[in-house]
């Protein structure tokens, strides 16, 4: 395995087992901060013992995620030390505002869990609040830093040395706003559907059990409301998409001619070799449509590019499609859910309901990881788009199969950690949740 084979999939690996506890800090103190705010408003004790287990889970998934963030952090200078002293400069900012999020999220969040009885109950809510905030800035100004990656911007290049470094240009990059926008409804999607999909579970087979009923509906509000949203937020990428980086686009949507009318495609499997896609079903200059708002717009093809500045194709146009597919069915299910709701004026519990929603949870980080492929795959050969190539960027130090296979120990242990944790915090919920909503002193704040 050379150098660049092995220091790409190390941190493939890095970025795919890190997102899913990033996306977790992100949206699960809204599911929290939801449940004790209707304690509060109701003082219903479910929604106290709601609040509390997934306060317990929001700090496992928390205390992971700061390794393998840790990790990441050494990574990028241990794999890529040309690319970190040519960006280093200009992106340092949002990587030091990460930091300070993280700080503050840390520090509420214990409040948060060390503050029942301890502290007023809306000081307590605030700090929840608070954790929200953090972890949702924290995934932000990460964002804003690999958008950056995909639309430099904030500096000059004078005899091929940078200069003029703007730092707050290079974080407001054309990219941030969509990419950061994209981020987190997919988080807060994922996260919802993911908790939804376990208490529907859980609710088949216990009807009658008011803890997973109030949990479902929670969850399944919030994966609703933002599966509604994430179709706006990508089409304001598409959007940006054919601006700043159509080859991505074109690859995407497996487009090698360059065209006016592009057709969307849905499907198919693109033929590197003869250039052409496979198999898709084709809607006629939708691409175009929904790209600029006229049937007949341009759309570059992947022909245009010489080969060796295209990206693998192949994989960004499938991993796209799964993206999609995977949101459209979560689309559904919130839409359905909706519907059912607002027609009988009560949860949705039908059991073909509770078994599609089942089948939706793990949807959401199937679609985080598709699209994390789609970002990263997408601006291949390049590192820092029409900048700096990735082969440009790697180390020259040997033996990377080494940490490839200590870091894929390390990322083992802890995912059975989590499962072993997450697994003892969900059944101890069960036990719980009897006890609260008989005993309403036990649970007091």
């Amino acid at each position: 395995m050379d150098n660049l084979l092995a220091a790409r999939a190390q941190m493939a690996m890095s970025l795919a087992f890190h997102i899913i506890f990033a996306a977790v800090g992100m949206a699960m103190p809204l599911l929290m901060v939801i449940a004790e705010g209707l304690w509060l408003k109701t003082r219903d004790a479910v929604y106290l013992t709601l609040a509390k287990q997934w306060a317990k889970g929001t700090a496992i998934m928390f205390a992971v995620g700061a390794v393998s963030g840790t990790v990441l952090s050494f990574e990028l200078g241990l794999l890529w030390p040309e690319f970190m002293a040519y960006a280093g400069p200009i992106i340092g900012m949002p990587f030091s505002l990460e930091g300070l999020a993280f700080f503050l999220e840390a520090i509420f969040l214990g409040i948060y869990l060390y503050g029942w009885e301890r502290v007023p109950r809306y000081a307590h809510w605030f700090a929840g609040m608070m954790v929200l905030i953090g972890g949702t800035l924290s995934g932000i100004f990460v964002v804003t830093a690999n958008a950056w990656m995909n639309t430099p911007a904030g500096f000059s290049i004078v005899n091929g040395q940078v200069t003029d470094i703007n730092p707050i240009a290079a974080m407001l990059n054309p990219s941030s706003f969509s990419q950061a926008l994209h981020m987190c409804l997919a988080a807060f999607l994922a996260v919802g559907f993911a908790a939804a999909g376990i208490h529907a579970y859980l609710l088949r087979r216990d009807p009658g059990n008011a803890f997973h009923r109030k949990a479902f509906a929670i969850a399944l509000s919030v994966g609703g409301v933002m599966a509604l949203l994430q179709p706006i937020s990508g089409d304001i990428s598409a959007k940006r998409l054919a601006k700043y980086q159509p080859i991505k686009l074109a690859a995407m949507e497996g487009q090698w001619e360059t065209e006016r009318g592009a057709p969307l495609r849905i499907g198919g499997i693109p033929d590197e070799d003869a250039e052409v896609t496979r198999y898709a079903v084709e809607i006629p200059k939708a691409l175009s449509f929904l790209t600029h708002f006229d049937f007949n717009a341009e759309i570059m093809g992947l022909k245009d590019v010489p080969k060796e500045n295209r990206p693998p194709v192949a994989i960004v146009h499938i991993a796209f499609q799964i993206m999609v597919a995977c949101g459209m069915v979560m689309l559904a299910a919130g839409c359905i859910g909706g519907w059912l709701a607002w027609r009988r004026r009560s949860l949705p519990t039908d059991g073909w309901y509770l078994r599609f929603v089942t089948c939706c949870a793990p949807l959401g980080f199937i679609a985080i990881e598709a699209g994390w492929t789609v970002t990263e795959v997408g601006r291949q050969p390049w590192v820092i788009y029409n900048i700096m190539r990735t082969a440009d960027a790697v180390t020259p130090m040997p033996n990377l199969v080494i940490p490839f296979i200590s870091f894929t120990v390390l990322y083992i242990f802890l995912s059975v950690i989590v499962v072993i944790l997450l697994r003892r915090q969900f059944f101890q919920s069960l036990r719980l949740e009897s006890k609260s909503v008989g005993e309403d002193s036990d649970v007091s704040a």
